[in-house]
């Protein structure tokens, strides 16, 4: 079963479906607040399902940050094994950016799906045309890059959507990058049952084709394809949802 546990407490109703935060740094504290994606034993067979700590506020299916995030400035490895510069390779072009990792039970799947679907959805409803959706760039950065060979994570991806980007490389690296979106990670680590452990934060960051700055961000947890269907439109615009 999951366990939501609220952390924060908060004032008033809630009247409105996205709010924005007053500066990105309560992102960041909430960032830190991970979810315990673990238990699997190093295969993909009979995972538990995810033991998830969650904030109260992120229950919202969208926030606009009126201080945007600057986008990470990571050199990683492709799952073509080629080297892939984020800034570089994905400059004016709306980002959708999560870390997670292939052997994840519940969340990461579920979110990369949702992304997926929400893509599709958009072309049969012809929100968006080919050509715009093109220049969507869904970055999968991985938290497990020990287990997560450029081999194992286009293999991963491509049963998603062929079209999304995997990166890996080494932790402290990856790490780092994440620390500076507001997203916690830890090394992954073996419990005594001989089960592998690994803790990341949720939230799926959008950055605007306009500024190449991180302005929104969902929880990947709860946030439903209908809802990135909704978005996506103004996003790859560099509108705010």
């Amino acid at each position: 079963m999951r366990k939501l546990s609220n952390q924060t407490t908060t004032s008033g109703p809630k009247t409105t479906k996205r709010r924005a935060f007053a500066g990105a740094a309560l992102l960041a504290a909430a960032g830190l607040t991970l979810t315990a994606c673990g238990g699997d034993n190093g295969d993909k067979k009979d995972k538990p399902i995810a033991d998830v700590s969650m904030e109260a506020e992120s229950k919202q299916a969208a926030t606009v940050l009126d201080k945007p995030f600057k986008k990470p400035d990571l050199v990683l490895t492709d799952t073509h094994g080629k080297k892939y510069d984020l800034r570089e390779r994905t400059k004016g072009k709306p980002v959708l950016l999560y870390y997670g990792y292939t052997n994840c039970p519940d969340v990461c799947p579920l979110t990369m799906s949702n992304i997926a679907v929400a893509k599709k959805d958009m072309l049969r409803k012809k929100a968006v045309t080919k050509a715009e959706l093109d220049q969507l760039q869904v970055v999968f950065v991985t938290t497990d890059p020990e287990r997560d060979t450029p081999k194992e994570l286009g293999k991963w991806l491509k049963s998603q959507d062929p079209e999304f980007i995997g990166l890996t490389g080494d932790f402290p690296t990856i790490q780092a990058s994440a620390r500076t979106v507001g997203i916690s990670i830890e090394p992954s680590k073996k419990l005594k049952n001989n089960k592998i452990e690994s803790m990341h934060g949720t939230q799926v960051i959008a950055f605007s084709p306009k500024t190449d700055a991180g302005y929104v961000v969902y929880n990947g947890q709860d946030t439903r394809a209908e809802e990135y269907a909704q978005d996506l439109p103004k996003i790859i615009k560099g509108q705010n949802p």
